[in-house]
């Protein structure tokens, strides 16, 4: 295993979201009663060494310690935490580096049984034939019963040309496969898809920011220029974050040398710092759509708002999740170490998008949002009004309508899964996802698979009937209504059994998706989900609709104020009128 201090001298980053950046930092810290200090870290000790000695059962010690570690970093924030050498290996992968030893599958427990969930394309499993929904029963002759993700995981993961054996037993096989592969090294791209949608238009789909992600979409972009696109969609949907300076770099593509990016601000004047390009731009004249919604958080905040507020690109979705918080990690003994959040970052504007006051917690413990009265407005390049504490609003919103309860019931008693493993069984071959469509025969068949199965579930109306029968009960007025509630009851149930109808064109879509995939792994998901993106169809709207888009860029009409907070333009509207 590398130790950590060899991990954290090579990895110097800022990472944000769930992210870290290393400097090296001596000392305790900046406490202001050194007494106070010595003083619990001395209850402390002493209350752990009574505890180890006096009680009754033996204790685990690690364990202890980690926990005791663990609820003190909860009371701060989620992104505080420490982090033992055991786990050195899987901080590394989930935070900084994209690559791994393993055959490029995704395993998950269900019902104490290990099922290979996810594969990876051109990687050992998926040449090797082995399928989503293949159970695995052993790695290497070792029994995976009672085993938990960490172990199996651990089991698939090492040294590349390892040998990695699989007992696998598949839907309707009577005998169990066995798979013998070696292991290659893993990446997983942080741009997991690139390339030209219909109307002319480059779409760059990147997922993380961990390393190497600025020379992908370098990459993505300068692949796309060569067929002289009519305007570029940065899609950066469910992009949680990672590297600070990955982030700059993307703003860099699209903006001119020297220009302010992100700063962060702190109680450590020192660590402070303001982040500008450095290069030349790529492209700063073609049409630019970012995408994000409320899972795109930090780094996808920072691209997202410094092309909002240098008025670069025009932002479309929904109101992202609002990090604004910055990590430094510091080496600890044993090869740990501990990562805290040290400062928030500002967007060009001079906005912190951070949604979530940590600092003044409510009696229980809960976190609030930060009160729109004690929201800011901030100008943009353009003087478009945006403002902090509440993520990055888009110019264009697209509401995300909900699922429906029948198809989350599907989705997750596993139903849609467990059928696209069965027609992957039974299917050698599907037509390309540019020319695949669920049919109404391909549905009916869906239909009577799901014939005996469990997918009961209950509405929202059901809930409130029930409530609505258990105040009665209690007020003894059941009697009265129990003609109207019998009926009401009955026409929610027949409404229920209608809902595989009603809700057809969203099921099928869901299948359809699930089903891709099985044949054409996560590019095929991808480039199916093209036909049914309400978002990305009203990016490449924007694009084509230049008069909208010099609108929205310049301020006009309704793009004059981006997402007003009503009580913050209370508050500042009462204080003119004084």
């Amino acid at each position: 295993m590398r130790k950590g201090s060899a991990l954290f001298s090579k990895h110097k980053k800022l990472v944000l979201g769930t992210g870290l950046f290393l400097l090296a930092v001596t000392g305790w810290g900046f406490q202001d009663d050194l007494f106070q200090v010595a003083k619990n870290l001395d209850i402390f000790a002493t209350v752990y060494k009574e505890v180890n000695i006096n009680y009754v059962d033996d204790i685990n010690s690690t364990k202890l310690i980690k926990r005791g570690l663990d609820a003190m970093m909860e009371s701060l924030d989620p992104y505080t935490e420490f982090v033992p050498e055991s786990e050195i290996e899987d901080y590394k992968l989930h935070y900084i580096s994209t690559q791994y030893g393993g055959i490029g599958a995704g395993v998950y427990n269900r019902d104490k049984k290990v099922i290979i969930s996810q594969l990876f394309e051109g990687y050992p499993a998926q040449k090797a034939d082995v399928r989503v929904g293949d159970q695995v029963l052993k790695i290497n002759d070792v029994d995976l019963a009672g085993k938990s993700g960490d172990e199996v995981s651990a089991l698939l993961k090492g040294a590349k040309g390892g040998v990695v054996k699989l007992l696998l037993k598949r839907e309707d096989v009577a005998q169990p496969i066995v798979k013998n592969l070696l292991r290659e090294e893993i990446k997983q791209p942080n741009v997991s898809y690139h390339g030209m949608l219909k109307g002319g238009i480059g779409y760059i789909k990147l997922d993380k920011f961990l390393e190497n992600s600025g020379q992908e979409v370098q990459d993505a972009l300068l692949d796309i220029k060569k067929n002289n696109p009519k305007g570029i969609v940065l899609d950066l949907r469910y992009n949680g974050g990672g590297i600070l300076q990955e982030a700059v770099k993307i703003v860099n593509f699209f903006v001119p040398k020297g220009v302010e990016v992100v700063s962060q601000k702190g109680k450590v004047k020192e660590k402070n710092n303001v982040y500008h390009t450095q290069n030349a731009p790529i492209e700063t004249e073609l049409p630019l759509v970012v995408l994000v919604n409320s899972r795109s958080a930090s780094a996808s905040e920072i691209v997202a708002g410094a092309l909002q507020d240098l008025d670069r690109a025009v932002i479309v979705g929904q109101r992202s999740y609002g990090k604004g918080l910055v990590q430094q990690t510091f080496s600890m003994p044993y090869n740990s170490l501990v990562k805290i959040t040290i400062s928030k970052y500002y967007v060009p504007s001079g906005r912190c998008i951070q949604a979530l006051d940590y600092t003044h917690r409510k009696e229980d413990g809960t976190v609030v949002k930060v009160a729109d009265s004690l929201i800011h407005e901030f100008k943009t390049k353009n003087g478009r009004s945006v403002f902090d504490g509440s993520g990055i609003y888009p110019d264009v919103v697209v509401k995300q309508e909900p699922i429906a309860n029948i198809t989350k019931s599907l989705i997750t008693k596993m139903l849609v899964f467990n059928y696209a493993n069965t027609y992957r069984n039974t299917h050698n071959q599907l037509p390309t996802p540019d020319n695949f469509n669920i049919s109404d025969t391909d549905y009916s068949e869906f239909v009577k698979y799901l014939s005996g199965k469990d997918y009961s579930y209950s509405t929202q109306t059901e809930r409130l009937l029930a409530d609505l029968k258990t105040v009665a009960e209690h007020e003894k007025q059941l009697t009265e209504i129990k003609p109207e509630y019998d009926a009401l009851k009955n026409k929610l149930a027949i409404s229920k059994k209608n809902d595989l109808s009603q809700h057809q064109a969203e099921i099928k879509q869901i299948l359809e998706s699930e089903l891709v995939t099985r044949f054409y792994y996560e590019k095929g998901r991808i480039e199916d989900s093209f036909k049914y993106d309400k978002e990305l169809a009203a990016a490449t709207q924007v694009i084509q609709n230049k008069p909208e888009l010099a609108s929205i860029l310049k301020g006009e009409g309704n793009y004059k104020v981006i997402g007003k907070p009503i009580a913050a333009l209370a508050a500042k509207k009462a204080d003119n009128d004084n």
